[in-house]
């Protein structure tokens, strides 16, 4: 065994340059597949950990359009919802398109009345000054947190706390305290609505509620510690809420983390059919593999025939060539592999994110790379190994 392996690399060095470029062709199709599938995996997981910052992991109670008017979504309602022993979090969140200003500069906005755990709901990057405090929302302080883009614009630099800037709240126009700086584009829904609606303030929901003349919210966003049971939990709110408040069919909960995991397993999707059209390339390679192992059969005609004069079986000869094949095969695959992730070091580097390596995928990829390797091999390691000694030796 040990001897066949050593004739085999002995013959790829023979014929080095034919061996390089049959293993460059596949080291191209796995390259293809490391770097699509890369790309493709983490931009599947940045769209959702995106949208767990913008509180897609949890579940939304609202009242249903169907119901009236005078249906509340208020304190109550949240104080009810807090009580479930299987709610970890439940945030009030209040809504509103506006303008703000200072002296020389105005914008459109859009108003977020948060509480103080609003990190549960959106992404929210301090960058300067701090959050809120649970004194600033029982005082219903004139307190709020702007975008970098609204600094910028209207102060011409980012840090800003301390500054006084007018808010319009429905037909009044109240000033507020920066007591914070966020980063722009810090959340998804930013990165939507920025070119609309180029800043966000955000303002203690009580504050809002009074400024506004507001006293129910716009949704109650619920998050729970088992995410398995999202779906009964859901019905249970409803339950409670109807059932306290008089009602039926007067409130509807949003399962967005069922639509996350839906839209993650959307994404696998692409990136799976992504994935399978880089490995056309590796299929092509194989192809190549069984080009190059037809010529070498033809070329090493009379040393077959010289290899089964002095006695090597039909076994012997067609292992020896599926073995060749693999080996092209398989250095192709590892140098696929070593040009791939360094390509993705590099530009992760570059761009700061952050990689993992799937072992799963690398194996799955090594053991289908080799795989094809052999079965394309197969026809011309046949054709060795049928060759009549006698015709073998009288080849030229």
């Amino acid at each position: 065994m040990l001897d066949m392996f050593r004739s085999v690399l002995k013959g790829l060095f023979f014929r080095k340059l034919r061996t390089l470029l049959t293993m460059l062709g596949v080291c191209v199709g796995v390259f293809s597949v490391v770097v699509v599938s890369s790309v493709g995996q983490y931009g599947s997981y940045a769209v959702v950990e995106e949208l767990e910052k913008m509180g897609l992991s949890a579940v939304t109670v609202t009242v249903s359009q169907e119901a009236s008017s005078f249906v509340p979504l208020g304190e109550n309602e949240l104080e009810w919802i807090r009580e479930n022993a299987e709610i970890q979090s439940a945030t009030p969140v209040l809504m509103q398109a506006s303008k703000v200003s200072n002296p020389r500069f105005e914008s459109d906005a859009f108003l977020l009345g948060v509480d103080t755990n609003a990190e549960d709901i959106i992404s929210i990057q301090v960058q300067y000054g701090r959050m809120f405090r649970n004194s600033d929302i029982s005082s219903k302080s004139n307190v709020c947190l702007v975008d970098e883009n609204f600094a910028e614009n209207a102060y011409g630099r980012a840090n800003i706390v301390g500054k006084s800037i007018s808010v319009l709240c429905g037909a009044s126009t109240r000033y507020f305290t920066v007591i914070g700086v966020v980063k722009t584009g810090g959340n998804l829904l930013q990165n939507i609505a920025g070119d609309y609606i180029p800043t966000f303030v955000y303002l203690p929901y009580t504050t809002m509620q009074e400024s506004c003349g507001r006293s129910e919210f716009d949704q109650i966003a619920v998050r729970v510690r088992e995410n398995e049971y999202l779906d009964s939990i859901g019905e249970d709110l409803l339950q409670v809420l109807n059932s306290k408040n008089g009602f039926s069919n007067s409130y509807t909960v949003n399962n967005l983390a069922k639509q996350r995991d839906g839209l993650f397993s959307m994404l696998n999707l692409v990136v799976l059919i992504l994935t399978a059209v880089g490995g056309i390339s590796l299929f092509v390679a194989s192809l190549s593999i069984m080009t190059i192992m037809l010529v070498s059969v033809s070329e090493r005609t009379k040393e077959i025939g010289i290899k089964k004069a002095i006695g090597a079986s039909r076994s012997a000869i067609l292992f020896e060539f599926l073995l060749e094949a693999a080996v092209i095969s398989g250095l192709g695959c590892l140098l696929g592999f070593g040009s791939g992730y360094l390509v993705i070091y590099i530009a992760a580097m570059i761009l700061q994110i952050p990689i993992t390596i799937q072992w799963t995928f690398l194996v799955g990829t090594f053991l289908f790379s080799l795989l094809s390797g052999v079965i394309f091999g197969i026809y011309p390691a046949i054709k060795a190994s049928a060759l009549n000694p006698v015709d073998a030796l009288r080849a030229e």
